[in-house]
């Protein structure tokens, strides 16, 4: 792991598109602001293990009968 030590206004580059700037800090709160391209998801990493989880659980679902979704679809009128 990379330590870095930043002040207010200070930033850090990830790469050639990616700003990581220290926004503020007040008591144990550090206040972050990321520039990054649109095609760069960012998240809170509580959400990235959260978006992780589900995904991982959509990939050992049941796979879809057809004929059972054909007779669904029929009982619609579809």
């Amino acid at each position: 792991m990379l330590v870095l030590t930043r002040k207010v206004d200070e930033s850090i580059m990830i790469g050639d598109t990616i700003e990581l700037k220290v926004l503020g800090v007040d008591g144990g709160s550090v206040k972050l602001g990321i520039q990054a391209p649109r095609e760069v998801p960012v998240h809170r990493k509580e959400i990235y293990e959260e978006i992780r989880r589900e995904n991982l659980a959509a990939t050992q679902a049941s796979p879809v009968d057809p004929d059972k979704l054909k007779g669904l679809l029929k009982k619609r009128g579809a």
